[in-house]
């Protein structure tokens, strides 16, 4: 999957990779050196890591959707908010609503660096 080529276009292509199913596809939206908090008040970091967490999401199994509410970019830097859930048919699985901070690389793409999953929850601390 080609990383999107406008930081917009994150969310959307987040949850096509998710949609997927597989991990290495998942994996390639994120630059691993940065943060992901997969459960609130669990941030984690580094390859393996990143990775245990994606099995985690991918084993919801159902369908995911994110909206984005917002994108701020300037240069090579952007923050998104979203919206996202899981479902199965009418099910929902999860939902909740997210932040993430996103960095242009040097082929034009967008990865994120930081993904906290539930960083827009009221009441939530980082």
């Amino acid at each position: 999957m080609k990383l999107p080529t406008r930081a917009e276009d994150a969310h959307a292509t987040l949850a096509a990779a998710f949609n997927t199913g597989d991990v290495a596809t998942v994996m390639s939206m994120y630059d691993v050196s940065g943060i992901i908090v997969p459960e609130p008040n669990k941030p984690v970091s580094g390859r393996d890591k990143f990775e245990e967490s994606i099995k985690a999401i991918l084993s919801i199994k159902g369908q995911m959707e994110i909206k984005t509410v917002y994108c701020l970019q300037t240069g090579d830097i952007a923050l998104g908010r979203s919206e996202w859930s899981i479902t199965d048919g009418k099910e929902v699985k999860i939902s909740a609503k997210g932040i993430e901070v996103m960095k242009q690389q040097a082929d034009g793409g967008w990865k994120i660096i930081i993904d906290q999953a539930f960083g827009a929850e009221a009441n939530l601390t980082a």
